[in-house]
This record gives C-alpha cells, structure tokens and sequence, in this order.
C-alpha cells in the first residue's frame, strides 16, 4: 500500500491570518485613510488635480484689498486646508471637513448676499486615478500579509 501524507499546517495557518486581516480590517483602512488625505492636500498644493478654474477678477480684487494676495486658490487664510481630518475603523476610511462653506467649494453653486455670486467647483475632497491605484495596492499587499 502506498501512503501519502501532506503536511498543511502552514497552508492552515496562513490561511487563518488571512481570514484574521480579512475580518479585522482596521490598519488596512487606516492606511487608506492615510493615502486619501495626503491625496487632499496634494489637491490644495496642487491648486486642484485636474487644475481648478482660476480665481475671477473680483475674487482676486478683495483678496488684494485684504492682504490675501498673490494667494492659492481655496487657501486664503488656509483654515479649510487645515481642516482636512482622516478617520477610520473596521469598515470604513474617511476623509473631511467641518467647514460648513466646503460644499460650495467642493459642489459649486451660488453664495453671497442673495445668491448672486456663482462659485464654480473645485473639487478638493477627489481622487485621481493614481490615488485609486495606490489604494489598490496597499489592499493587495496587506492581504499578501505585508500591510
């Protein structure tokens, strides 16, 4: 009788880590977290990625006025840069602001004394195609267990 037997402990136990970092998936979107913010403040030191729309004459008019310019566009006292904050935990990694005047930033739209003033969106809180793929990677090293 011929007898074969296969040792696959290590098969098990590097198949229990990776239901381990599969179900406790917390440094991973640290991490992520992690990427996606300094994705954001490249946006800002970047003026945008792709560029935003230049600032409009009168923008650049008060700016002058205040002492704000030459200035980034969306950084005129820098608070809303500054108010970039990452979180994460098991399921999720965010990314945001408590400024309640980033939407119309981030969006577009009207603002100012009755609406009037158009602001047009410069997305600050996006991803490139290079930030997707830099999130990719470090979800496929941490589940070959180097993450």
């Amino acid at each position: 009788m011929i007898k074969i037997e296969i040792d696959d402990r290590k098969f098990k136990a590097e198949m229990e880590e990776l239901i381990r970092r599969v179900t406790d998936r917390r440094a991973l979107m640290r991490q992520i977290a992690g990427i996606m913010h300094y994705a954001v403040e490249e946006n800002f030191a970047e003026q945008g990625r792709p560029r935003w729309l230049p600032l409009s004459p009168k923008t650049i008019a008060m700016r002058q006025k205040k002492g704000y310019w030459p200035g980034k566009i969306l950084q005129m006292r820098g608070e809303l840069a500054a108010s970039i904050t990452q979180q994460s935990d098991n399921d999720s990694a965010i990314v945001g602001t408590n400024k309640v005047y980033a939407a119309i930033h981030q969006f577009g739209g009207k603002a100012g004394r009755g609406k009037k003033v158009d602001i047009p969106a410069r997305p600050f809180l996006k991803l490139t195609d290079e930030d997707l793929e830099e999130i990719k990677r470090a979800v496929v090293e941490y589940l070959k267990g180097g993450g």
